[in-house]
């Protein structure tokens, strides 16, 4: 059995990009559509769980670090305020 999924976060994401772009030229047979739109979908899903270990991560390096409560991972803007206008 080969297993392929030992790929980091960017080359799936590369990968994943030339897939959408594949299929939104639309210029692919039907069957390699189908395959292309596959091959994406484990791309994405691979993406979503590299992720998730990412943010299981963070938290634990938040939670270890003394007296600092383990939080969610939430990307903020804290230079620029929480407004924009």
């Amino acid at each position: 059995m080969k297993q392929e999924k030992q790929i980091n976060f960017e080359d799936a994401m590369n990968q994943l990009e030339d897939v959408v772009s594949q299929l939104e030229n639309g210029d692919v047979p039907l069957e390699k559509a189908i395959d292309l739109f596959q091959k994406g979908m484990q791309l994405s899903q691979l993406c979503s769980q590299k992720l998730a270990q990412v943010e299981r991560k963070i938290e634990m390096i938040v939670e270890n670090d003394g007296d600092i409560e383990k939080k969610s991972f939430a990307p903020q803007s804290e230079e620029s305020g929480d407004s924009l206008g």
